[in-house]
Formats: C-alpha cells, structure tokens, sequence
C-alpha cells in the first residue's frame, strides 16, 4: 500500500468534531480579566494546554518526581485484559482529557485482542494533540475508529446517549477528577450518571492522600518544567492577548495543603510591578509576593473515594492500586 492510500484510509477511520475551541478562544480573554482583577488573582487552569503547555504536560508525565503516570499506567497493564473482557463486541471507548493517550493505548490493545475492532471518542481542549495521537493510534490499529471531540467535557458527555444499544467505558484518567473541588467532583459525577445506561462503566484515575514529601516534588521538580508549565499561561496570555509578562518575574509555588488535602500552585511575583495587558485594556498591578492561584489537585483516601461515589450515584465495582499504593483506578458502575 502506497503511502498516500494509507494515509487516506486512515483518515476515513477518522473523525474530528471541533466544538470547544471557539468557545474557549472567546472565554480565556473574558476569565483572565475576571481572574487578573480578582482578590486573590487567579487563572483557571483549563487555560494551561495549549499547544505548547499540553506538550511540556506530556514531560512532565516522565519526570522522575512525577509518580502519577507510572502508578497508573502499571495498574492499567495489569489490569486492561480483564477489563476488556467485561465488554462485548461492539463496545465504545470514551475518553474524557484524552491527551496524548499514552495509558488509553493500552486499554485500546487489549479491546482490539478480543474484538478486533473498536470505536474510541477521544475528547481534549487541546485540538493538535487529539490530531497527533489519533494519527498515531490509527496507523498502528487498522481495526480502530476514532471520534475525536476538541472541546470541554460537556461536549463528550453529549456523546454518551448516542448508541444507547452499545455499551461504553467511560474514560477519565490522570486524577484529572483532582482538578475539581470536592463538590464539584461530586456534581460532574452526576452529570455523567445521568447520561449512562445501567450497562455502562466510569473507570476514574484517583491520587491518593500521602507524605507531602512526595506531592511537593512531583508539582515542583528538580528541573522546572512543571514551573515551565505553570509560567507558561503567561506566555499564553502575552502570545493571545497582547500581555506583557516577564516570565522570569513570577515565581512557580506548589505546596501540599493537608487538612484540604490538595495540593496548591500559585504563580508569585518576585518584585513589585504592574504588566500591561493590550488586548484587554487592563493593567495588572502586583505587589512583591502577590500570588495568582493556578491549580488544585485533590487528594483522596479510600474512605473519600467511596464517599464519592455514593454521593454521585455510584458505586466502586473494583478498585485496584498500584504497588505502591499511590494511586487508585476505580471502576464505578451506577448505583442501583
């Protein structure tokens, strides 16, 4: 097979739903100036993947520091067979945050072992990464489709009652569920209880609750890409909307917060000063220390997991850990 019909039987298995990134170009310069004129300042950090910071977000997940990755992606390789084997031929793949797919290849394998062929509907804000790893998931799985959704998760949830008679594994990994408040968590769960059938399965990434010897590291390593990664909604906001951040003028600050069990990330800045902001008519004043809040990552216990679940209208079908007992992958089915 030449290349150029390679290439176009690929792209028949392939398609590309584009329903978030207008919407997010037309909110970031709206919750920035929220966010910059704010007490305290904040950026939400769904801004932070764009191009550039959903690849340095794919370093990050190889950083020696960063455990996460690896503690899941051994409880996905020893567990994707049995998995896959609860689900019939016909079955879809969901995957919400999909980045790069790095893990979600492995739950892909097993299901095309046992079937041979498989719908997957990868769902990211961050267009060019689901665009590079579906091409790469689709040259290497000839029996694979892929339904790729560039946009929030609202738009993949809507996914979810099409092909009521097919049942689905909800993907949402990473302890992407950390980025949510607790009462948040609760009430996105709900959201896609509502959308399941009875016959559906939630498979959720959770971080779990441990020495902040080990969190502080893996949100402030030893080579400062996270710190990259965190300055680089910045480098956004100058490269969009005309900003005038010196990035070398704020300071990247991950700290573990144990009575709320999360961690926090703050950008600080580390003189007295004020940036311009031309495509928003704004002009940000920032005292020396004054902190933007970029991120929390919750934290849970088992005990919180299960109280999760229940209060979402689940229940923990199975729950597995790694060997370290890290990090939890739980397979929630609704609540009866």
């Amino acid at each position: 097979m030449t290349n150029s019909v390679a290439a176009q039987v690929v792209q028949e298995r392939f398609t590309l739903i584009d329903s978030g990134a207008e919407a997010q170009a037309a909110s970031f310069p709206t919750e920035v100036k929220a966010g910059l004129t704010a007490c305290p300042k904040r950026l939400p950090c769904r801004f932070f993947y764009d191009h550039e910071g959903s690849l340095l977000f794919e370093v990050i997940c190889q950083l020696p520091e960063y455990y996460l990755m690896r503690a899941e992606w051994e409880i996905l390789e020893e567990r994707a067979a049995e998995l896959a084997s609860q689900f019939p031929e016909g079955a879809i793949l969901i995957e919400l945050g999909s980045g790069s797919a790095a893990k979600t290849r492995i739950l892909i394998e097993a299901f095309l072992r046992q079937s041979g062929r498989l719908r997957y509907v990868p769902a990211d804000i961050s267009r060019s990464m689901l665009e590079e790893s579906a091409r790469a998931l689709l040259a290497d799985h000839p029996g694979l489709e892929i339904l790729a959704i560039a946009g929030e998760y609202h738009e993949a949830l809507a996914r979810l009652q099409e092909d009521a008679d097919r049942r689905k594994l909800i993907l949402w990994l990473g302890s992407n569920v950390g980025n949510f408040d607790r009462a948040e968590a609760t009430q996105f769960l709900r959201q896609v209880r509502e959308r399941m059938s009875g016959q559906d399965r939630l498979l959720v990434g959770i971080d779990l609750r441990k020495d902040r010897r080990v969190l502080e590291p893996a949100y402030d390593d030893a080579q400062g890409v996270t710190a990259r990664f965190n300055r680089n909604i910045l480098a956004r906001i100058n490269c969009e909307l005309g900003g005038q951040f010196d990035l070398s003028a704020f300071l990247h600050r991950a700290l573990y917060n144990e009575e709320a069990g999360r961690i926090e990330m703050y950008l600080v800045s580390a003189i007295r000063q004020t940036v311009r902001i031309d495509g928003l008519d704004l002009e940000v004043p920032f005292e020396l220390g004054e902190t933007i809040h970029t991120e929390y990552s919750y934290k849970y216990s088992l005990a919180e997991i299960e109280e999760l679940a229940t209060a979402s209208l689940f229940r923990v079908e199975r729950q597995w850990l790694d060997s370290g007992r890290r990090f939890s992958v739980n397979l929630l089915a609704p609540a009866e």
